[in-house]
């Protein structure tokens, strides 16, 4: 379909898009920004109306976008036209942003960082990250600037990590936690040591994680290991299993950057003892192998912090790929769930200097690198009654459709003098969708997160002479669903937690 449009006119894809049913009109819009050609992006740029066509085709036209494997200039400067509309829906906008945010690192990844259209794009980030003064716009723009991964940014977020609420410095430490290592400096590992050990205000646990997360993982120094497994003896029990539990992730993981200096600090008796190690929260950190092959690794991931209480505050499931011989693995897709004020609800005494967080539940899914934006499931207890009463029992769509990963086309000159022509594209059709329920009545708390995928590779070798023709095609299929269940009972001590991961079989043609 995508090698149809190509050869298509404005005219003829415009009338598609308008003629096509309904139920089709997603396909179409995947395809033509898929194709990239001048007349699909100017015929989607007539078609698509983002006041008024429905949010869900202008969602799918703006991650589509942000997922292409090789943005075009163009594309970018379609959506940065299509954002200073007037009349937005605040959902449209938000994904909108985060879209620039991923297209402005892919065309820096291409070396074309000084296109004056992606100059636009940083620049309409970081003035709007300036103006804005709503917390939820601020994050938002957080988000952008952790999908556009361009180190510039960095001096950015370091501020708002250190000085922001909760929310904010959230948004900006998870977007530090993206970057490569060579980008992680002393300045960055400081700032992160200030917000771990709470050196200017206190933080939310979130935070903390993250920072020590930060610092463990990219060529820490001993000293920053050893502070950090002293800190937790001086921490509540369900923060300090979960780090201790981290440290001994990585000290399982050949491939981890830290293995070697927790190897030789766990040979200090005064670190490696049973008081240290003795914590018995419910919190638990476990990564493993998921499928093992001779060039590939995929690991399964899940993080869950408790509070004291008992009560989950995150949750955190990652599927990730490894290459043997490569450094660091590709988290394919993450998804997090968070839940805060559960315990006030519940009528548990907070630790002395905590505020007191608003109720609320949401999640967030990062997928290939792009972080999509946060779904909120309630905000606030009126909010959380309404919801629970008008639940509809149907899982949160994250991400669903088609998309173009490569397209290569090349033509191979032969000794001969004979010329080979060789075309490989490869597409993924891919449906992810995730659940949080929560039984004020039952006191119980369920997750779920199911991934459905599918891989289509179509390659052509054409040999084509007046007096000789030969075509050698292939295809290959692979079609993959995973089912990720958590189930957790806070009427009882302690909490009783089932885990469930399911993964189907794998048909391969």
């Amino acid at each position: 379909f995508i090698q149809m449009l190509r050869s298509a006119e404005k005219r003829d894809v415009l009338q598609l898009l308008r003629r096509a049913p309904e139920e089709m009109r997603p396909f179409l819009v995947e395809a033509a920004v898929a194709t990239q050609s001048v007349a699909s992006l100017a015929a989607l740029s007539d078609f698509l109306d983002f006041s008024k066509e429905p949010k869900s085709l202008v969602e799918k036209f703006l991650y589509t976008a942000a997922f292409s494997p090789r943005p075009s200039g163009e594309l970018l400067h379609l959506i940065l036209d299509k954002l200073d509309e007037k009349q937005l829906s605040p959902e449209t906008w938000e994904t909108g942003v985060v879209a620039v945010g991923s297209l402005v690192g892919k065309l820096c990844q291409q070396k074309l960082c000084g296109l004056q259209v992606v100059e636009r794009g940083v620049e309409t980030i970081l003035r709007g990250l300036r103006g804005a003064e709503e917390e939820p716009k601020v994050v938002i723009y957080l988000l952008a600037l952790g999908n556009a991964m361009l180190p510039e940014t960095i001096p950015t977020l370091l501020d708002h990590a250190e000085d922001g609420p909760t929310a904010v410095t959230a948004a900006a430490t998870s977007a530090l936690q993206r970057f490569p290592v060579p980008h992680i400096s002393s300045k960055v590992k400081r700032v992160m040591r200030r917000i771990f050990h709470q050196k200017r205000q206190s933080y939310d646990k979130t935070c903390r994680l993250a920072a020590a997360e930060i610092l463990l993982d990219n060529h820490p120094l001993p000293m920053d290991v050893i502070n950090i497994l002293l800190a937790t003896s001086e921490m509540e029990t369900e923060m300090a299993t979960f780090l201790l539990l981290k440290v001994q992730n990585s000290l399982r993981d050949h491939h981890h950057l830290a293995r070697n200096i927790m190897k030789d600090i766990m040979g200090d008796p005064r670190i490696n003892n049973y008081n240290f190690f003795s914590k018995v929260g419910t919190s638990s950190s476990f990564s493993g192998p998921l499928t093992v092959t001779q060039d590939l690794i995929s690991t399964f991931g899940l993080d869950l912090l408790f509070l004291e209480g008992g009560f989950l505050r995150q949750s955190v499931s990652d599927f990730s790929l490894l290459s043997h011989g490569q450094a660091a693995s590709t988290s394919v897709f993450q998804v997090t769930f968070e839940a805060q004020g559960m315990e006030s609800m519940m009528g548990e005494n907070l630790s002395e200097g905590e505020e007191e967080p608003e109720l609320m539940a949401g999640m967030s899914a990062t997928f290939f690198d792009v972080q999509l934006r946060p779904i909120i499931f309630f905000q606030g207890y009126t909010d959380l009654m309404a919801k629970v009463l008008l639940s509809s029992g149907e899982p949160t769509s994250v991400v669903k459709g088609n998309l173009l990963l490569m397209d290569h086309h090349q033509v191979i000159p032969l000794q001969s003098g004979l010329q080979v022509t060789v075309k490989l594209q490869g597409s993924l059709g891919l449906d992810i969708s995730a659940d949080m329920d929560v039984s004020i009545w039952e006191q119980e708390l369920k997750t779920s997160v199911n991934a459905r995928g599918s891989l289509t590779m179509d390659f052509q070798a054409e040999l084509d002479s007046p007096f000789l023709q030969a075509t050698l095609r292939s295809q290959t299929e692979v079609e993959t669903s995973i089912h990720f269940n958590t189930m957790l009972r806070f009427s009882s001590s302690p909490v009783l937690m089932c885990l469930q991961l399911r993964e189907e079989q794998v048909p391969y043609r």
